[in-house]
């Protein structure tokens, strides 16, 4: 099923028809979002305006536009709708067919809407790429994943290829605004409370279809929906949250607090918690970053390599997939051993560098690659440790004005890098050769 009656023009969806279809935009103007895509200038401004025949694939999360700029990229050509999901080669070719005919007796341009290209074989994509090469129609592809695994390469390099980011909160707020006023959704009927707008947003997670198709099944057709009743509409309860008050501060405290006390499952309980509640999930994996140094440090290094391979996953493959990234470094972090011993060196030396005690570099570590080093005595005298036993050589490092102190204090839940750490002291002083081991 389609918006398109005959292949040619856009038919007003039913009456009967679920919100977000009632609510699609019929023109760029109306579209939420992708300014720098539909703005003035923007890619899809030009195709839309141009009837250009250039095929593109449209990459973006759910609810995020895909499918209404497809209609609306249509415009006065014939448009196609298939779904990799169900669609076959033999339902591709036979669109293909129906294009080139029409362009043979001088009918319009076929637009085919494929959607989730992704599920489809390199085989089947193969079949699409004679209509795309030779124009017989354009190609309108989407798809959630990453194309660059997903598309085979001869279609990506004859498509255009464009990114849709999911919907901001104020993305979203507008949609629903805009469902509340106009006489295709609620005509001025229906208002929602604060606390139930919110609840509507977070819950969309940028997702206007999510949001719409919620926001009806409220079944609520005029008044003020609250956000109890909103609640029991979507079975699912509001995570009383305020990302700008003290319930940020206060989650984001317990969260940390928990994982540098060994309760991984408090740990799990408040990461959900800030999840589900949309918090930015950006600041979830800088704290978790943090806290393996701060709080594990030493103890178990790998608890840093764990902690920022979540926040690269996240980045990379983003919410929800990268939740369970996240999980897993809150798990790894909370288990453990823990040892506030790097931040605890830090201060101190950070504590004497204020202070003022700093002192010039021992000559014999300056550098000593520039024309008239050797005249200033910069780099005699120093000792390369690679031609030592062990790699180490006593010689002093450290301005004289600390060489005495002593700022990586080691707790006895970092054992090894304790006893690397005395030895290597030992070394320095000249009091013995050390074992041939890396610290850590």
């Amino acid at each position: 099923m389609t918006l398109f009656d005959d292949g040619r023009t856009l038919s007003e969806p039913a009456p009967v028809a679920p919100l977000a279809a009632r609510m699609r935009p019929r023109s760029l103007d109306e579209v939420v979002g992708h300014q720098g895509l539909i703005g003035p200038g923007g890619a899809l401004r030009r195709l839309a305006e141009g009837g250009s025949a250039t095929s593109l694939i449209l990459v973006g999360p759910p609810g995020s536009g895909k499918t209404t700029i497809a209609h609306l990229l249509a415009a006065d050509r014939r448009y196609r709708e298939l779904s990799a999901v169900n669609a076959t080669v033999k339902d591709v070719r036979a669109v293909i067919e129906d294009a080139r005919s029409a362009l043979a007796n001088g009918g319009a341009r076929t637009l085919l809407f494929l959607d989730e290209v992704h599920r489809f074989s390199k085989a089947q994509q193969d079949v699409l790429l004679p209509a795309v090469e030779n124009g017989w129609l354009a190609l309108v592809a989407a798809t959630t994943e990453n194309p660059f695994f997903s598309v085979i390469s001869p279609l990506l390099s004859r498509s255009l290829l464009l990114r849709l980011d999911a919907l901001s909160a104020d993305d979203l707020r507008e949609v629903i605004h805009r469902a509340l006023a106009d006489p295709r959704g609620f005509g001025g009927r229906l208002a929602l409370s604060p606390q139930a707008e919110d609840h509507l947003i977070t819950m969309a997670a940028g997702d206007a279809r999510r949001a719409l198709t919620a926001l009806e099944a409220a079944g609520v057709d005029e008044g003020t929906l609250d956000l109890a009743t909103l609640e029991k509409a979507v079975d699912r309860a509001a995570v009383r949250y305020d990302r700008d008050g003290d319930q940020h501060y206060d989650v984001a405290s317990a969260f940390i607090k928990s994982m540098r006390g060994g309760d991984v499952d408090a740990a799990l309980h408040y990461l959900a918690r800030m999840v589900e509640a949309g918090e930015d999930p950006r600041f979830i994996a800088r704290r978790i970053v943090i806290l393996a140094s701060e709080d594990i440090g030493m103890a178990d290094p790998t608890a840093l390599q764990v902690a920022i391979a979540a926040s690269r996953a996240l980045e990379f493959v983003g919410l929800p997939e990268a939740r369970l990234a996240l999980a897993q470094s809150v798990i790894h972090c909370s288990l453990a051993p823990k040892s506030n011993a790097v931040i605890v060196a830090y201060e101190k030396a950070a504590t004497d560098v204020r202070a003022g005690l700093t002192g010039p570099v021992p000559p014999h570590l300056r550098d000593a690659h520039y024309p008239g080093a050797a005249k200033l005595g910069s780099g005699k005298g120093y000792r390369y440790p690679h031609d030592f036993p062990g790699g180490v050589v006593a010689q002093q490092y450290a301005p004289d004005a600390i060489a005495d102190r002593t700022y990586y204090e080691p707790t006895e839940r970092e054992p090894r890098a304790g006893a690397r750490a005395a030895e290597m002291r030992r070394v320095l002083r000249g009091d013995e050769q050390p074992e041939d081991e890396p610290a850590g």
